[in-house]
């Protein structure tokens, strides 16, 4: 979760996170995870309490994360879901689709 609080903390401070991520590091000693180093041209380390204020937005993503993952396994490959379609119609697919949709919402 720490790391995803940090990836909003980069976006809403003009950062791109994926130019980033290697510009610190995480660390866990057993008593949870904290930034261990912090290099980010520009930006300086963020306290806990900032990083706090993106707990909700951070917890979205990572749901959001899931139910695309689960979406994803559940749809098949690109090859079967052609299958699907050449078998039993684009219709059908869709419909598929819509239901897998339903069972796996976004935040």
């Amino acid at each position: 979760m720490l790391d995803t609080k940090i990836k909003k903390y980069l976006e809403a401070n003009s950062k791109v996170y994926l130019d980033e991520k290697n510009n610190y590091v995480l660390q866990d000693d057993g008593s949870g995870t904290y930034i261990k180093s912090w290099s980010v041209n520009g930006l300086t380390k963020p306290t806990d309490e900032q990083l706090e204020s993106y707990n909700s937005a951070a917890t979205t993503e990572e749901n959001n994360n899931t139910v695309i993952a689960n979406r994803k396994s559940e749809y098949g490959t690109t090859e079967q879901q052609i299958e699907n379609i050449i078998e039993n119609g684009l219709e059908a697919e869709q419909t598929r689709v819509q239901a897998i949709k339903d069972k796996y919402s976004k935040e």
